[in-house]
């Protein structure tokens, strides 16, 4: 096997960010990514005949070896005597490290979202985004079957504890969710991790104001389109979290948005939780604009997440070129600084597409394979984002 140039390079990317995985577990991950973003699929099929084109190797021995990297650790699945299985909850630190590492020295602010999406009736997949420019990054998930019951609490507290200690003490970190996921333990685990719950609620149930002893419908906090109000409350007669209630209700939506903070009123803005959105955006680049991965014919949950690590790796690597090309093309990068965020950004095409057609443009003109640079995030260049209805 004589390796393509450009494949030992991104081998060797990754390798850096991933210093726990084991060669043969580095070699797979840098594969599937660099497969998935050439051939835009997370096809075993055009993947494994891409890199056999480019390695001159045969379409079987790579197929083989790219369905041992996300297979378990047994005899019937595995051959050799060193069989291991990729532990992938292990690989959420280095990625969200990753992350923090691309960011400038000067950031000090990161938007997240938790969000919960299903494969028709095949799986269901809980996980934690880094939102970024219009898309998302995956960086800690669990894959459930979706037929399973019971509860998600667990799954959720240990993706939280596989980030706990990633992200600098000091930076603002706001992680999102969409009313179906609250809960007050939810709210408690972000709070411990030293982050800011940004939750959304449904209208049913009580509030009860700052030093006040009554009890008021959550329904009543804003009633017409165009009023907004924010103040410290006790939330909910039962599972009481005291907390601050950020209410809007802007012209044209038939809900207000509802959100659940521990930041002071003075301190937030309700316009972020238009930042959730951008989580839906970036499953059009997990399907149809990216990955296929709705075409998967996965059917076990365990090699799913394997899969999702490769997806979350190619994922990072387009946004982080199609940011940086966004900004190149309007303001030349200096240092740390680089063109305030537009409220309203007018792209023709999304930052994950233009990562795609950037790196494809690279290797035509004979370029090296190169990661971008995330840009600085700042939430105040967001307060006039405008209003998404997040049903």
């Amino acid at each position: 096997m004589k390796l393509n140039q450009h494949l030992k390079d991104w081998k060797q990317i990754v390798s850096q960010k991933f210093p726990d995985l084991s060669l043969p577990q580095v070699s797979g991950l840098a594969t599937w990514s660099f497969g998935m973003v050439m051939t835009q699929s997370s096809s075993l099929t055009k993947v494994s005949t891409l890199i056999a084109k480019i390695n001159q190797e045969k379409d079987n021995t790579v197929r083989q070896r790219l369905k041992e990297w996300y297979k378990e650790e047994t005899a019937k699945a595995k051959t050799g005597n060193k069989r291991v299985s990729l532990e992938v909850k292990g690989c959420f630190a280095s990625l969200l490290k990753w992350i923090v590492d691309l960011l400038p020295q000067s950031n000090q602010e990161l938007p997240m979202a938790l969000d919960a999406t299903s494969i028709g009736q095949n799986f269901v997949v809980l996980s934690i985004n880094v939102l970024y420019r219009g898309s998302a990054i995956p960086i800690a998930w669990k894959v459930v079957k979706g037929t399973d019951k019971g509860s998600w609490k667990p799954y959720w507290k240990e993706l939280f504890q596989s980030l706990n200690n990633v992200v600098p003490t000091d930076w603002k970190v706001i992680v999102s969710a969409d009313r179906g996921l609250y809960a007050p333990w939810l709210y408690e685990q972000i709070v411990k991790l030293g982050w800011h719950p940004f939750l959304r609620i449904n209208h049913q149930g009580q509030y009860r104001r700052q030093n006040s002893s009554l009890w008021y419908s959550l329904s009543t906090v804003v009633t017409d389109a165009g009023e907004s109000w924010s103040g410290r409350v006790t939330c909910f007669k039962s599972n009481q979290i005291d907390c601050t209630l950020l209410a809007r209700w802007d012209e044209g939506y038939t809900d207000p948005w509802l959100i659940l903070t521990d930041l002071k009123s003075t301190d937030a803005d309700i316009g972020w939780y238009g930042f959730r959105s951008w989580i839906e955006c970036s499953y059009r680049d997990v399907k149809s604009d990216g990955w296929q991965w709705h075409k998967t014919r996965l059917l076990k949950a365990e090699r799913a997440e394997r899969h999702w690590l490769a997806m979350a790796v190619a994922m990072l690597w387009m946004v982080t070129l199609g940011g940086e090309q966004e900004i190149s093309s309007k303001d030349e990068l200096i240092g740390d600084r680089s063109l305030a965020f537009e409220p309203t950004p007018t792209r023709q095409i999304s930052c994950f597409l233009n990562g795609l057609l950037t790196i494809v443009a690279r290797l035509l003109n004979g370029q090296s394979v190169a990661l971008g640079r995330l840009l600085p995030f700042s939430f105040n260049h967001f307060s006039d984002l405008a209003f998404s209805d997040s049903s």
